[in-house]
């Protein structure tokens, strides 16, 4: 169950503003979402097991040598070069604290743990272009309604160049890819890291990414 918390700040700046904020809004707006990506989870072999071990990515948990040394091409290998030319860490990812059911507040410290691979399947940077797109497909794929205003509200910031190309190229393949794959959730990435990028987008039925500059 979720507990109910004021959270006293206009819409669009949480959706822009600190992690912190972010977190919050995702946590207290998601009681409909959480269970049915848990159901999801249950129902499905891969996922029931990842609920029951409940496995994290973090630093600590990760042999970023061995990722380093896996082949170019490999979710490993790729993940880690996300992480470094990006320069992002899997440890910012905010702890769940407004979620009072613990499997519940775990499938969603999964979604934010797995963000940065579906930045990775995708091939999206962490710019705001590539932002959109990711929370567009995550949107389609979780139901989650922080993510949903996230996709509405995050092209208010790109110029008239990048709306473009998000209106013609990159939206229709975001909300497309995330309708015909399977949960991503349901995916135990940290068995999957000698898996080729290419294999696991073509078994979970993500298209491949439009060839266009992001």
């Amino acid at each position: 169950m979720l507990r109910a918390v004021a959270v006293r700040v206009p819409l669009l700046r949480a959706v822009r503003g600190a992690p912190d904020m972010v977190a919050v809004l995702g946590e207290t707006t998601g009681c409909l979402a959480l269970p049915k990506l848990r159901d999801r989870m249950r129902n499905d072999p891969e996922g029931y097991r990842i609920l029951q071990e409940r496995p994290r990515i973090r630093l600590s948990t990760l042999d970023m040598a061995r990722l380093r040394g896996l082949p170019d091409g490999t979710l490993g290998r790729e993940y880690v070069r996300f992480l470094e030319d990006n320069k992002v860490s899997p440890d910012t990812r905010m702890p769940a604290k407004f979620v009072d059911d613990e499997e519940l507040a775990y499938v969603i410290q999964r979604y934010r743990e797995v963000h940065d691979l579906m930045h990775t399947l995708l091939g999206m940077p962490t710019n705001m272009l590539g932002e959109v797109v990711v929370k567009w497909f995550e949107a389609v794929q979780t139901g989650l309604p922080m993510c949903v205003l996230g996709a509405a509200f995050g092209p208010v910031r790109l110029n008239a160049r990048k709306l473009q190309v998000l209106a013609t190229e990159l939206l229709p393949w975001a909300v497309r890819s995330g309708l015909n794959a399977g949960c991503v959730l349901n995916v135990y990435y940290e068995q999957r890291w000698e898996q080729s990028v290419e294999s696991l987008r073509e078994e979970l039925g993500i298209f491949p990414p439009p060839a266009v500059h992001v």
